[in-house]
C-alpha cells in the first residue's frame, strides 16, 4: 500500500534529468546517428519515438529489449539496466513519452581539445569542492583524523600507518595538517613507487617472478625508476611508445605470443594498438580488430591504422581472419592531430605515434589518466566505465578542469594525487548508497584493499614479511608483495595474471577466495609465524653451510667443513620449474671425507659430462637427513639436474642447500636490511598486544566486549593466531573506508 501511495505521489518522470542520462550512458554508444545499430538511433526525441508506444510501456519494443522480454537483451554484451533505470523508462513511456522542451539533440559527443573551464562561484576554497555542490563537503562531514591517515597512507604508500604514525598525525594541531601529511607521504619516493607500481604493472601487463619466454620482456627496472623520479606523464607515455634502443621499456610493445600468431587480431602489433588505445585513451579496439565494432563508433580500419604505427613492414588488413588484400595506411585514431608516412622506418613511426598520444592538442590522454586516478581514490570514475572515455562524464567540467590542471603542471602524477587528496571531497565519509540516475557525487565508495595491500598489511601488523631471494648464493631481503611472484592468496584476492592489460581488477568475493583465506598455505603460514614472532617464540633461523644458487643446466660442486656436526640436512627446493614433478635432481658423488653416503644411487648424466655419475636422486622439493660418521670433517658432492630434465616443457630451476641444524624452510638464506615497516616489539603483555593490533589493523581501540574475547583467545599462541585471522578477515580491515 505504501509503495502504491509513493508511486501515485511521485513527480512525473522528466526526460532531461531522468531518461536522457540512461539513454546517453547505456544506449547512445551503439544507437546513434552514425552507427544506428539494428536500424535504431536514440539521439533525438523523434528517433526515440520510433521505439516506444506513448502511454504503453508493455507494447514498447524499447522496454521489451531492456527487460529481455524480446531478445537479445539490451544493452548487448553489457550489464543489464538496473530495476531503477528500467522503472524510470517504463514510467516515462506510460506517462506519454514526453520529450524535452526545446531540446532536440540528446547525444553526448566527447571533445578532443582541452581547455580549463571557469571555476564555479562558491564559498569553497578548493577547486574540486567548487565543482561538487558547494557545501556538500562541509568540514563537519569530514572523516576523523585517524580515518584520513589510514586512507592517505594506503593510497600513497599502500601500507597501513603504524600506531605511532597515526598518533603523530592525530596530535598535530597545525593548520593545513592534511596537506602536510600528503606532501610527506609523496616525498618518500621509494614507498610511493612500491605502491603505485602495482597499478602500472596491471595496466602495462608487466609482472614479477614470471619466467619470460619468447619475445616478452620485463619492464620493471625502467618502470620503477620512472616512478622514483616522478617522470612527467607525457614523457612516461612517450618512453613506452618509443622506447630507447638499449634502456627503454620495449617489453610493453612486444606483446604476448600464445604459441604463435593465433589470429590476425592478436598479432603483436595489433596488441600494441589495442593496449595503447585502451590504457592511454580509454578506447577499446578489441572488437574492431576483427571487424567494424557493433558496440562503438570504431572501425576495422581504425585498429589497423593505429597498429601500422608499430609495424616494421606493411600491414595487410584481415577481416575476421580473412585477408582483404588491402594494406593499412598509418592513421591515428584522431587523424586531425597528424600522421606519418606508412612507408616510414619503424623508429620514425614510433616517434610519431608517441608525439600524437601526448601532444597538447590531444586532451584525451590527460582526461583518461585523471579519470583512472579518480577511480582509484574514490571507487568510481568521473566517466564509467573507465575504458569507455566516449561515455558522458557525470561532471564534464570537473574532469576537464582536473585534466587541464594536470597538463599545465607538467603532467605531474604526484601533483594530480595531491590535488585530489587535499580536497574536502576526499575527506568525506564513504557511502554505500546505490548510484543515482543520473549519478550524483555523495562521497567516496568503500574500496577493498588490493591483494598487495592486504598481504603487506598482514605483514606489517605481524612483522612476518616474505623475502626476495637472489638467484645467486647470498642474503635475501624483506620485500613488498609486488616484488614477488604472485601467490595463490594474491591471485584469489584479485592480483591479475598479467598476460594482457588489466585496467580494473575483479575483486568480488568468490568461493576460491574463501577457500584460500580459510585453508591457504600463504596466509596460514604468515599468521602462524606472526603469532610466534609477536610472542618472541620464533627462533632465529640456522645459517646454511652451502647454497648452490639457482641451478638450471649447470652443475655445482660442494665442499664444506662439517666438523662436530652429528647430522646434515640436505635441502632441495624448486625455484621456478615448469614441471617440478618431472625434474630429476641429484646429489652426485655425495659423501664425506671418510666415505660415501649410505643411500641408494642411480646413474645421472649432468650436462657436459661424457659419462654418467652415480648420484642420490631427490624429489623436488625434498629434505634428506643424514648421519655424519664419526671423525668426518668435510661433506662433498656435485649437484645438478639430469640432462634428460632439460626439455623445454620441464625447464628445471632448483636450489640445493646444506645445513647442520634443522632449517627454517621460510628462511633458508640470511635476511639483510630493514623491513618495509618497523617490526612490532614482541611482548607477553596481552592487553598491550591487543591494543596495538587493533590500533594498527583497524585504527581504533577495542570495545570492552572485544577486549574480553581477545584476552581469552590470546592466552595461547594458537589462540593468538586465531585472533589475528579474525582481525584480518574483518571488513574494517579489508576496506579503505
Amino acid at each position: 500500500m505504501l509503495s502504491l501511495i509513493a508511486l501515485l505521489l511521485a513527480a512525473p518522470v522528466d526526460f532531461a534529468t531522468d531518461v536522457h542520462p540512461i539513454l546517453t550512458a547505456r544506449c547512445i554508444g551503439c544507437h546513434n546517428s552514425r552507427l544506428s545499430q539494428g536500424g535504431l538511433a536514440l539521439e533525438t526525441s523523434a528517433q526515440v519515438g520510433k521505439s516506444v508506444v506513448a502511454g504503453s510501456s508493455a507494447a514498447s519494443i524499447l522496454i521489451k529489449r531492456v527487460t529481455g522480454e524480446v531478445g537479445p537483451r539490451m544493452p548487448l554484451n553489457s550489464p543489464a539496466l538496473t530495476p531503477t533505470e528500467i522503472g524510470l523508462l517504463k514510467r516515462w513511456v506510460d506517462e506519454g513519452a514526453k520529450g524535452p522542451a526545446g531540446v532536440e539533440k540528446i547525444g553526448w559527443k566527447p571533445k578532443l581539445e582541452l581547455t580549463a573551464p571557469m571555476l564555479p562561484q562558491s564559498a569553497e576554497t578548493h577547486p574540486i569542492d567548487k565543482f561538487l555542490n558547494p557545501g556538500r563537503a562541509a568540514a563537519s562531514d569530514a572523516v576523523s583524523d585517524t580515518m584520513f591517515a589510514r586512507r592517505a597512507y594506503l593510497d600513497i604508500w599502500g601500507l597501513l600507518p603504524t600506531p605511532e604514525q597515526t598518533a603523530e598525525f592525530e596530535q598535530d594541531q597545525s593548520a593545513g595538517k592534511h596537506a602536510k601529511l600528503v606532501d610527506r607521504l609523496l616525498a618518500d619516493n621509494a614507498k610511493y613507487a612500491d605502491h603505485w607500481i602495482s597499478f602500472w604493472n596491471d595496466h602495462l601487463r608487466n609482472d614479477e617472478g614470471v619466467v619470460y619466454h619468447g619475445d616478452r620482456k620485463s619492464i620493471t627496472p625502467w618502470l620503477r625508476d620512472a616512478l622514483l623520479a616522478n617522470m612527467p606523464y607525457d614523457k612516461f607515455v612517450q618512453g613506452l611508445l618509443n622506447p630507447a634502443e638499449k634502456t627503454g621499456p620495449e617489453g610493453f610493445l612486444i606483446g604476448v605470443n600464445w604459441r604463435g600468431d593465433v589470429s590476425a587480431s592478436q598479432i603483436p602489433v595489433m596488441q600494441a594498438a589495442q593496449n595503447t588505445a585502451q590504457v592511454f585513451l580509454g578506447i577499446n579496439l578489441k572488437c574492431n580488430s576483427c571487424h567494424d565494432s557493433f558496440i562503438s563508433q570504431w572501425k576495422l580500419r581504425d585498429a589497423y591504422g593505429l597498429a601500422s604505427f608499430f609495424s616494421e613492414k606493411p600491414l595487410q588488413i584481415h577481416r575476421c581472419d580473412v585477408p582483404t588484400g588491402a594494406i593499412a595506411p598509418a592513421k591515428f585514431l584522431y587523424p586531425e592531430l597528424g600522421s606519418v608516412s606508412t612507408d616510414a622506418p619503424l623508429a620514425e613511426k614510433r616517434a610519431a605515434v608517441a608525439n600524437l598520444f601526448t601532444k597538447p592538442a590531444n586532451g584525451r590522454t590527460p582526461r583518461t589518466i585523471v579519470n583512472r586516478y579518480w577511480k582509484v581514490l574514490f571507487g568510481r570514475g568521473i566517466v564509467e566505465p573507465v575504458d569507455d572515455m566516449d561515455a558522458q562524464p557525470w561532471n564534464p567540467h570537473l574532469l576537464d578542469w582536473l585534466a587541464a590542471d594536470f597538463a599545465s603542471n607538467a603532467y605531474d602524477l604526484k601533483h594530480l594525487l595531491k590535488q585530489i587528496m587535499t580536497s574536502k571531497a576526499y575527506r568525506m565519509p564513504s557511502t554505500q548508497a546505490e548510484d543515482t540516475v543520473p549519478y550524483t557525487f555523495q562521497g567516496p565508495k568503500p574500496r577493498r584493499l588490493s591483494a598487495e595491500q592486504f598481504v603487506d598489511a598482514v605483514s606489517s601488523i605481524t612483522g612476518e614479511w616474505r623475502v626476495l631471494e637472489p638467484r645467486s648464493p647470498g642474503a635475501s631481503r624483506y620485500a613488498r608483495d609486488w616484488q614477488l611472484k604472485s601467490s595463490a592468496l594474491g591471485r584469489a584476492l584479485g592480483r591479475a595474471i598479467r598476460d594482457q592489460v588489466i585496467t580494473e581488477r575483479q575483486n568480488q568475493p568468490t568461493t576460491l577466495q574463501a577457500l584460500e583465506i580459510v585453508n591457504g598455505e600463504t596466509l596460514t603460514s604468515q599468521l602462524h609465524r606472526g603469532a610466534l614472532r609477536l610472542r618472541d617464540q620464533l627462533p632465529p633461523p640456522p645459517q646454511n653451510l652451502f647454497d648452490s644458487g639457482a641451478v638450471n643446466a649447470q652443475k655445482v660442486k660442494i665442499d664444506v667443513e662439517i666438523a662436530g656436526a652429528e647430522k646434515l640436512w640436505l635441502v632441495l627446493i624448486d625455484v621456478d620449474s615448469y614441471d617440478p614433478l618431472r625434474t630429476r635432481a641429484a646429489w652426485g658423488h655425495a659423501g664425506f671425507d671418510t666415505g660415501a653416503l649410505a643411500l641408494p644411487t642411480e646413474p645421472v648424466k649432468f650436462k657436459g659430462d661424457n659419462e654418467p655419475t652415480r648420484a642420490v636422486i631427490a624429489k623436488v622439493p625434498s629434505t634428506l637427513v643424514v648421519d655424519v660418521p664419526a671423525g668426518a670433517k668435510r661433506f662433498q658432492a656435485t649437484v645438478g639436474v639430469d640432462e634428460a630434465s632439460l626439455a623445454s616443457d620441464i625447464n628445471p630451476r632448483v636450489r640445493f642447500f646444506v645445513f647442520r641444524r634443522q632449517p627454517d624452510m621460510k628462511r633458508l638464506m640470511p635476511v639483510e636490511g630493514e623491513a618495509p615497516v618497523p617490526q612490532p616489539e614482541p611482548t607477553t603483555d596481552s592487553t598491550r598486544l591487543i591494543a596495538r593490533l587493533y590500533r594498527h589493523a583497524l585504527g581504533r581501540q577495542p570495545s570492552k566486549g572485544e577486549q574480553t574475547i581477545a584476552l581469552d583467545m590470546v592466552r595461547t599462541t594458537d589462540g593468538l593466531e586465531d585472533f589475528l585471522w579474525s582481525l584480518v578477515l574483518s571488513p574494517e580491515f579489508e576496506y579503505v573506508r
